[in-house]
């Protein structure tokens, strides 16, 4: 499954970690955070897409914790 959320990130750099990070969690085929659209995609394995969205959006906290990424 491949889907797009809205994220708040305040820099290129930090998207850019951001996307580093995500593409580690067990489970993600590919994975961005573009600083200029404010959008983060992810594609993971579909049985286990929300548990690894959740995962995704903890290691995006760990870079920038004032991050926001709405998931709905």
């Amino acid at each position: 499954m491949k889907k797009k959320f809205k994220c708040e990130v305040d820099c290129a750099d930090c998207a850019a970690k951001m996307t580093d990070a995500i593409k580690k969690v067990e489970g993600v085929h590919d994975a961005n955070v573009n600083f200029l659209t404010q959008k983060m995609m992810i594609e993971a394995d579909d049985d286990r897409f929300d548990e690894i969205v959740q995962l995704a959006v903890a290691a995006c906290k760990k870079v920038e914790p004032d991050c926001e990424v709405y998931l709905d």
